[in-house]
């Protein structure tokens, strides 16, 4: 009873599941916190099967009708000289099952920039269901423009928690600058904490956690390329990377799944929940030409299945970055009023757990990632 009492309150009471978790890790250990976790969601999951059942499953908003099937061609200029670059776009991908699919999965729709909403598209958002088990698992996925798009990491006030000299003398501003503000197009969460497997980052030239040789790599390089990969395959271009962040062994590494995908009970992360268990969880991941990165988050998913949705929609290789039901999160920005300069966070489902301010005002606990566009000076 104390284990779902505690599933209750961290669904209700916001900021509660951090605070106990972290409490109860200190007292007893992350293994046995993992095991907490993975007994109170696989109730959940016991009782949703029993009462959802029959349930349709459900959009994570409406997709107008007309949209097209598959990206523009560039068309000539009007001047009959080179060509006019197309808004970005992408080939729809359709449902992933039909037996749990609604008539919007894998239609890219514009997610456009509050603030500028006559911009050029620079992000699609579609959702898909990608459980066929589960009609009510369901995730949404953001395809990026990085031809247009910087992607930024910013490490939190406290994690990941220094493990270098160097790191001591570090800055974390643990915010997004204000001088960022006017370019800012949306902001997520990062990595796993320390506790779950001390991954690695560097930013800004100073290594706040030293790289594993396992584990999956985030970096961008200084001709600003993005990869994602397992370390051992970048590790001797380390002296070209701008930042680089880690999380636990890609789930798809150049376009090839990782033969943990089959293992059940493997946990993508030290001291964390099972593979199997059915949970909130995010993941990024780049397409094969590594010019759109995806980020995805849902809802009632397995490592297997978030990795199964993040492919469908095009990701050549992938990357879980954190999971439960306080963390993954994914925001656009928009005034707080007519007038103002102050922002708010719009998230992109209705079911986060967030503080109007997030990652725009006072310094977050955690890193995360933010995008910004490219016109203007670049962002490092």
């Amino acid at each position: 009873m104390a284990v779902l009492a505690l599933w209750f309150a961290v669904h209700h009471i916001p900021g509660f599941g951090p605070l106990v978790a972290d409490s109860l890790r200190a007292v007893l250990g992350p293994g046995a916190v993992a095991w907490m976790e993975d007994t109170a969601y696989g109730v959940e999951d016991w009782v949703n099967r029993r009462t959802k059942s029959d349930e349709p499953p459900k959009a994570f908003w409406e997709v107008p009708s007309g949209v097209p099937t598959q990206s523009p061609s560039a068309a000539p200029s009007s001047s009959g000289g080179a060509e006019v670059e197309p808004p970005f776009s992408l080939e729809n991908v359709g449902s992933i099952y039909d037996n749990v699919m609604t008539k919007g999965d894998g239609i890219w729709v514009p997610l456009a920039d509050p603030r500028k909403p006559q911009d050029r598209v620079r992000l699609l958002k579609t959702f898909v269901h990608p459980d066929k088990s589960r009609s009510w698992s369901i995730m949404a996925i953001v395809a990026v423009d990085l031809t247009q798009v910087d992607l930024v990491p910013m490490a939190g006030r406290h994690e990941p928690k220094n493990k270098t000299k160097e790191a001591k003398d570090y800055e974390r501003k643990a915010v997004i600058p204000t001088e960022h503000h006017d370019r800012l197009i949306a902001g997520f969460n990062g990595g796993y904490k320390s506790t779950h497997g001390d991954y690695g980052m560097m930013i800004d030239g100073v290594t706040l956690v030293p790289p594993r040789p396992l584990a999956c790599t985030i970096a961008k390089y200084q001709d600003g390329s993005l990869v994602i990969r397992s370390w051992k395959k970048v590790k001797d271009t380390l002296d070209k990377m701008v930042w680089l962040r880690q999380t636990p062994i890609c789930m798809y590494d150049d376009g090839k799944a990782h033969p943990a995908l089959s293992m059940p009970k493997i946990g993508w992360g030290a001291s964390v929940v099972s593979g199997t268990t059915v949970i909130r969880r995010s993941a990024i991941g780049l397409n094969e030409r590594g010019d759109v990165l995806y980020v995805g988050i849902g809802d009632f998913l397995t490592g297997q299945v978030i990795a199964k949705g993040m492919r469908h929609a095009g990701a050549h290789s992938i990357a879980q970055l954190d999971v439960n039901f306080s963390f993954p999160k994914f925001f656009t920005y928009d005034y707080v009023s007519p007038g103002s300069t102050t922002l708010k966070a719009i998230p992109l489902t209705d079911n986060f757990e967030y503080k109007e301010d997030e990652y725009v005002a006072g310094r977050a606990h955690r890193d995360f990632f933010y995008l910004l566009r490219k016109d203007g000076d670049g962002a490092s």
